[in-house]
């Protein structure tokens, strides 16, 4: 289990719903790619914050990847 940081983060129900709708990283395909270097759950839950709290992109916590 995760543990949640804010009301926005997704729940593990959440994201096994949300993370197979997501396309393939691009490191996995047959193009080729540079791995990912942060956690795309992360991502989501950056983007979650957010859209639930008004605040600017540049306003983020600094726990979330920039």
């Amino acid at each position: 289990m995760r543990k949640r940081r804010y009301p926005s983060d997704t729940t593990n129900a959440e994201w096994a719903l949300i993370e197979p709708l997501l396309p393939t990283p691009a490191c996995e395909t047959l193009a080729g790619g540079r791995p990912e270097k942060h956690p795309r759950r992360e991502i989501v839950d950056a983007i979650r914050y957010v859209v639930d709290t008004g605040c600017k992109w540049r306003a983020l916590p600094a726990d979330f990847p920039p």
